[in-house]
């Protein structure tokens, strides 16, 4: 058997899987994340080796695992996280995770530096403030002397990963996600070192995601509660595991938008797409030679847990959206610019912030949450115009996706079916396990597709052509809003 651990943003989901990727059980544990006022978004790298510990030792309970039965272990995780460690794999400080945005200024002198297209035909990216460099380059700036004692600087799963092994690397996905790595020639980018500032030394060793790093230290085993002789495959970050969860593994396979904290919408190509408004960007693939065009938001389900939260937090999350799809917004001129921790693709302003605009008297709670629903489905559309292919169903996977209201409004915003994957909030746990199969040896790449079944469609319905100049007005209110922003970032 194998367990995976996809590491996401507020905890860990462990799943265990027989040899041929079946699902025997899961188990979660969550961690907090601490929330500045300039963009500042950190996590304790320790509390995400407490969550994993919990959760594996809780699988093993819950099932009956015997310990030796367990013969791989793989990792996922949220990308562009950056932890500064020591030589003994010690965390010098919290880590900044995706969210973090602190770094604009610092962006904006790398781009200047290298050049804009020239960073994006590089890496596959925009030299934007979510990327592990501009972040090194404020770490740099602000905190100097930890810098100078960090000796490498790891993503989310790989301090996991180095809890488990000892050994401190990375994979291909998530040193395509840094902004400081050759996506066309496989190498960290020497150029970028030199224009950023940011020392070279700070990079880890890449190696594929299916290689096995090696297996658990005697230390890691004895807390997971599983033996030395289990196998750790190296893993890799969250966009591309989902990729193979969701089945989407060679071109000829439909896009897919994962709907969780934040959202994305993705596909799968042999070269790197580069869009001419730089909208989107390329990460590598879990399956070599296969890359990723991803266009990503910051605002997903995670905008309607927030909203919930702060104005009806008495409701479960499912009564809340089912109140909302009841209501009416756009057709009302309420508008949601749902921007609360900055915005990447398609506009990349890391200072864009929350928008209710077209509020008016008659406008209540129900119909501030139909706007946030549209506001999320509207962003996600912008998202994919560079990527998707015409008259191309949409797969959507993630917790968000559990709503078939929220998938029809979906449907009708972007005018295409939209596929619902029946593991909707596994199959990013599901891409881990694949890949952690892969490595062992049990299972190729190709078995992935059947690995997921579609449980529910949502055809557009008549509405999809107002959804058209509703989405018109939408781009409007933040055109209208971004000289606002860049006023309150001064």
């Amino acid at each position: 058997m194998l367990i995976a651990h996809d590491l996401g943003t507020t905890g860990d989901k462990a799943s265990l899987h027989a040899l041929d990727g079946t699902l025997i059980a899961s188990a979660h544990a969550s961690y907090p994340t601490t929330y500045g006022t300039n963009n500042e978004v950190e996590q304790n790298p320790e509390d995400w080796w407490v969550a994993v510990v919990t959760a594996t030792r809780q699988l093993l309970a819950d099932t009956g695992t015997p310990p030796a039965a367990v013969t791989g272990l793989c990792v996922g995780g949220t990308m562009m996280a950056v932890v500064l460690v020591d030589a003994n794999g010690t965390p010098l400080r919290p880590s900044l995770i995706w969210a973090d945005q602190r770094a604009a200024e610092e962006a904006k002198e790398l781009r200047a530096a290298f050049g804009d297209d020239k960073g994006y035909r590089v890496t596959g990216n925009r030299l934007a403030a979510t990327y592990n460099l501009p972040k090194l380059m404020w770490l740099a700036r602000h905190e100097p002397d930890l810098v100078a004692r960090a000796y490498r600087a790891i993503g989310h799963k790989d301090y996991v990963n180095f809890k488990l092994t000892g050994i401190i690397a990375t994979d291909v996905t998530d040193a395509s996600s840094t902004a400081m790595y050759e996506i066309a020639n496989r190498c960290w980018s020497d150029e970028l070192f030199a224009a950023s500032g940011v020392e070279s030394r700070l990079a880890p060793l890449v190696v594929d995601s299916t290689s096995t790093l090696g297996q658990l230290t005697s230390a890691a085993a004895a807390e997971l509660g599983l033996t030395t002789a289990t196998r750790v495959i190296a893993g890799g970050g969250d966009g591309p595991m989902a990729a193979a969860g969701v089945g989407c593994i060679s071109p000829d396979q439909p896009g897919y938008v994962c709907l969780g904290t934040s959202a994305w919408y993705s596909r799968t190509t042999r070269t790197p797409v580069l869009d001419p408004l730089q909208r989107s960007f390329t990460l590598a693939h879990v399956v070599p030679g296969m890359v990723v065009p991803t266009a990503t938001t910051q605002a997903g389900a995670g905008t309607v847990d927030w909203l919930r939260d702060a104005i009806a937090p008495l409701m479960t999350v499912p009564d809340f959206i089912t109140q909302g799809l009841a209501a009416e917004a756009a057709s009302t001129g309420l508008f949601f610019l749902p921007y609360l921790t900055g915005e990447r693709s398609p506009w990349w302003n890391p200072h864009a912030s929350g928008v209710m605009a077209g509020l008016r008297r008659h406008h209540g709670r129900a119909e501030m949450t139909r706007a946030a629903l549209e506001g999320v489905a509207f962003g996600l559309a912008l998202c994919m115009e560079p990527l998707v292919m015409p008259d191309e169903p949409v797969d959507i996977v993630g917790g968000g996706a559990a709503s078939d209201g929220w998938l029809q409004l979906f449907a009708d915003v972007w005018e295409r079916p939209v596929r619902r994957r029946a593991n909707t909030s596994g199959v990013t746990s599901l891409g881990v396990a694949i890949t952690g199969l892969v490595g062992l040896g049990h299972l190729d790449f190709a078995s992935a597709p059947s690995l997921s079944v579609t449980d529910f469609e949502a055809e557009p319905s008549a509405r999809a052509s107002e959804y058209r100049e509703h989405r018109q007005r939408f781009v409007a209110a933040y055109i209208a809003a971004a000289p606002w922003f860049e006023g309150e970032a001064q």
